[in-house]
């Protein structure tokens, strides 16, 4: 069972009414979890101090991050001399590929913390000098208590546009993101479900990984275009009524 977070077992500055008992429900059948986010503006070990703040219990190896993708990708690598656009807090995560120019690799991620002209135009130079473009994620935009924001993907879709170059990307909904997920735990899509709140993200991601898709109608679900939520093979109110679909399809 692979299982978003931001507007799936949580939303704002709480969890989804049942989504803790859900949790308890899936670990008593013993089903193999994974957690995935595309959160990528702070550190696994933060997301995780976060979880448990909500009352939910995951361990290291079952967060999945853009974090964790980049750095399993960057560290297959036989050469890396990387340039980061991305959250000061999770620079650190990348400081044993850090180099000198030219750079082989970009970085880019959320970046609002460290954004303004001179970096972003060190991060085209540095594409112009040859370095690949590695997307952490390409989302359009993120849900907070005040509205919605804009994501890394404006800055990505700029720097491809500038650079004439296109971006790797090792967030959702890469299908290598959940590939990687299932490899972790040694599983198999067919015999695998993904729960998420986004039918671009977590429906799409899933569908081109060939797991069963779980949408749910809390978090980004207001948002699905007329019609996107076919694309799901499941609806649920909630992540609360999980336990009760999956017992539906035994």
């Amino acid at each position: 069972m692979l299982l978003d977070l931001d507007g799936t077992l949580y939303a704002g500055d709480e969890p989804v009414p049942g989504a803790v008992d859900t949790l308890a429900v899936l670990r008593e059948r013993g089903t193999t979890l994974r957690f995935l986010t595309n959160t990528d503006s702070r550190p696994p070990e933060t997301v995780l101090d976060e979880l448990a703040s909500y009352g939910f219990d995951v361990q290291p190896d079952e967060l999945f991050t853009p974090v964790v993708a980049a750095e399993q990708l960057l560290d297959g690598l036989a050469e890396v001399r990387l340039h980061t656009l991305v959250a000061p807090s999770v620079r650190e995560c990348f400081a044993r590929f850090r180099g000198a120019p030219p750079y082989t690799h970009l970085l880019v991620g959320d970046c609002r913390e460290a954004l303004n002209y001179d970096a972003l135009d060190a991060a085209f130079r540095a594409l112009r000098g040859g370095a690949e473009l590695v997307a952490l994620q390409r989302g359009r935009y993120y849900k907070r208590a005040d509205g919605d924001h804009v994501d890394a993907g404006a800055v990505v879709a700029g720097l491809e546009y500038a650079a004439e170059v296109e971006a790797t990307v090792v967030g959702k909904p890469s299908r290598d993101f959940f590939e990687l997920c299932l490899r972790s735990a040694n599983a198999d899509a067919k015999d695998s479900v993904v729960v998420g709140d986004d039918v671009s993200t977590d429906v799409a991601g899933g569908r081109a990984a060939g797991l069963r898709t779980v949408l749910v109608r809390t978090g980004k679900y207001a948002d699905t275009p007329d019609g996107a939520a076919r694309d799901a093979d499941h609806v649920i109110d909630s992540i609360a009524d999980l336990p009760g679909l999956l017992d539906g399809l035994k």
